[in-house]
This record gives C-alpha cells, sequence and structure tokens, in this order.
C-alpha cells in the first residue's frame, strides 16, 4: 500500500491488522530505524502490535526503501517530520480506524523524529520513541558530544565541498553503511550494529545500513534544526524506552529530562530504562522478550 505526503513524495508501507479485529480500532504508524527499511525492525513492530489488537502501518521514509523522492539517500527534519503527519493523515481517513486513538512508534533516529512529531500534531494521542537518537545532536555534536565548535566548523567544510564534488559529478556520493569487515578493535556500537545490519538477524538488501548508507550530504540538514525544541509542549502521553548498556542512551535520558521541566503536562510522560539492554536489543531481541 502507498500514501502520500504533501511534498507529493510517495511513501510506501505494509499493514497489519489481525483477523480478530472488529469494528473501529485504534491504530500506530511505525518508523525507524534511522537507514532501515519497513521490512526491518518497524515492520516486526507493527505485527506484534497489530496481534495486540491495532490496525498498524510500517512505512519507508522518503528517498528510501520502496518509497520516492529524489534524489535518494537523502533525509530531512522537516519532511521526515511530515512522513509521520502523513502516515496520521492516511491513517484518520481508514474505515477501520479511530481517528480519536492514532499513535506512532518511532525507533532509533526515528525516535527524535517521532517526538517532533507529538510536538506539532495534535492528533497523534500517544507517542512510543524506542532506542533514540536525537539526530540534530548527533549530526552537530558528534556521538558522545564530542564535537567542538571547531570540529564543527570543520565538518561543515567538508560536507560543502562534498556538495561541489556531487554538483560536478551530476551524482551523490555514498558515505558508506555499516563497515564490513568488522574491525577487531571496532568500539563497541559499532560490533552492535553490524549484529543486526550485517548478518542474518537484520539484513535487508534495501536497508542503507546493511549496504552504501546515506549520501555523505545525506544529513546535513540536521545540524541547524534542534528538533526537540518543543517537547515540553506535548500535551498527549510519550513512551521513551532505552537500554541502559545502550551507547545512545544519553540521548533518551536528556530528552526525557527536557520534555517534563517546566512543563504542565508532565503526568503522562514516562522514560522506561530497560536493564543490560544494548541500542538494538530493542530493535527486536529485547522487545520480543518484554511483549511476551
Amino acid at each position: 500500500m502507498t500514501f502520500v505526503n504533501r511534498y507529493g513524495i510517495t511513501l510506501a508501507a505494509d499493514m497489519y491488522l489481525s483477523k480478530k479485529a472488529e469494528g473501529k480500532l485504534p491504530a500506530i504508524a511505525v518508523c525507524g530505524p534511522f537507514g532501515a527499511v519497513k521490512e526491518q525492525c518497524s515492520g516486526l513492530y507493527a505485527q506484534t502490535m497489530a496481534e495486540r489488537g491495532f490496525l498498524t502501518i510500517a512505512f519507508d521514509p522518503s528517498f528510501t526503501g520502496e518509497s520516492g523522492g529524489q534524489p535518494r539517500y537523502m533525509a530531512s527534519p522537516d519532511i521526515n517530520t511530515e512522513d509521520f503527519q502523513a502516515a496520521v493523515d492516511f491513517l484518520s481517513l481508514h474505515d477501520r480506524v479511530d481517528p480519536e486513538r492514532i499513535g506512532i512508534i518511532g525507533i532509533c533516529g526515528w525516535g527524535g523524529l517521532s517526538l517532533n512529531t507529538a510536538a506539532i500534531d495534535t492528533r497523534v494521542k500517544a507517542t512510543a520513541a524506542m532506542t533514540m537518537y536525537d539526530m540534530s545532536r548527533v549530526n552537530a555534536n558528534g556521538y558522545f558530544d564530542a564535537m567542538d565548535e571547531d570540529a564543527r566548523y570543520a565538518a561543515r567544510q567538508a560536507l560543502n565541498a562534498q556538495r561541489i564534488v556531487d554538483y560536478r559529478n551530476g551524482s551523490y556520493e555514498l558515505g558508506g553503511g555499516v563497515v564490513d569487515p568488522l574491525p577487531e578493535d571496532a568500539p563497541f556500537f559499532v560490533k552492535d550494529y553490524y549484529a543486526y545490519y550485517k548478518t542474518p538477524r537484520g539484513y535487508h538488501p534495501r536497508s542503507l545500513n546493511s549496504n552504501g548508507g546515506w549520501n555523505k550530504i545525506g544529513c546535513m540538514s540536521f545540524m541547524n534544526m534542534p528538533q526537540l525544541t518543543y517537547t515540553h509542549e506535548i500535551r498527549n502521553a510519550v513512551l521513551i524506552v532505552h537500554g541502559d548498556k545502550a551507547h545512545s542512551c544519553y540521548f533518551s535520558r536528556d530528552a526525557y529530562a527536557a520534555m517534563v521541566k517546566d512543563s504542565k503536562y508532565s503526568d503522562n510522560k514516562e522514560l522506561m530504562i530497560i536493564p543490560g539492554a544494548v541500542h538494538t536489543d530493542l530493535y527486536d531481541q529485547v522487545f520480543r522478550e518484554y511483549l511476551k
């Protein structure tokens, strides 16, 4: 199935619906991880939630997977937020959906985008951000906020130089997906990604992370776009879930703290930390165990 966002980009989605479901149903749109496709863990989430009585869709974001958009393998805080809103548009008009009970689930980089969506789209009644990345923060500051102003300037110089190369060549140079072969001295989080994206556990031929990755300039637009600015104004329910052993856990802890600080709407917000879980455990393994 497909639906179209407000930029005219056709988004590809898989729908999940239990044969036992009757009447108007609550619905959930699922997307992520960042650089994955709907046949990977977003499909697992959607299928699992459908088994629990929801009508669900897992979709590929603009420029990736089976969705449209040119050039390929680009990301945008604006367009990707619109992707979630377009999914809500679609679900709101579906004849099996109760439009007053629509939620979204964002995984990894789409966790941050799901919070950005919830901050702007009042139709979203519940949001879950799973093992989230704040893509604005990681692109501007690097992993673990290791980039200072000079390093950020050097990164901007390199990205803008790449734009000239791409323009001259008439094509976009890929940045590479998860490193393969895996170096023995690779950081743990790289090994964690390899164990998912490069093995039968999670590999998919259309996945950016499993193959050539994003364009080198593909995520540049996130650097100047702090996407979590208005999360403290979200009035509907939010659940943020992360593993305490994940390299990325600081994104969730800080996003939750900012969301509830000085907020009048903190009573329906929750941070759930899963003991012993690493980043990709919440893609599949711990997620399956937790829902047994």
